[in-house]
């Protein structure tokens, strides 16, 4: 008898049900992100950082998906990357302030000679997206 009112309280709309604490971050997070159509504005973003260090991120690869899990885009990026020490990390240190959806996966870095002030290397990195 009691689960029957509680059933015509929620016809009714006066008792609302409790979504699952992990279903509710997941809604926040997605309400969070930028959407997928901003793609290319964020990637745009992470070029003036780079331009702002003065390094060269060469064409890169890009590839579009969604998280099965979390129904999320994920932009997987892996760039080239060529500039001093302190250059690229500059530019790795400002990508969480400028953009908070990107997550850095792995970075590979070499010098040809150990007295070459100019590092290359590639940076793989995994833009977060809401789909709506």
């Amino acid at each position: 008898a009691d689960a029957s009112a509680q059933v015509r309280r929620l016809e009714r709309g006066e008792l609302k049900v409790q979504a699952k604490p992990e279903q509710q971050a997941l809604d926040d997070l997605r309400q969070q992100l930028p959407g997928q159509p901003q793609a290319s504005e964020l990637i745009e973003r992470l070029y003036q950082l780079a331009s702002a260090e003065r390094i060269s991120l060469a064409r890169g690869e890009y590839a579009l998906g969604v998280d099965p899990k979390t129904q999320l885009a994920r932009y997987q990026i892996v760039l080239p990357v060529r500039g001093s020490y302190p250059q690229i990390r500059g530019f790795l240190r400002a990508l969480p302030g400028q953009l908070p959806a990107l997550v850095l996966e792995d970075l590979e870095l070499q010098r040809k000679r150990i007295g070459d002030r100019e590092l290359t290397g590639r940076v793989r990195m995994t833009l977060y997206l809401s789909r709506s």
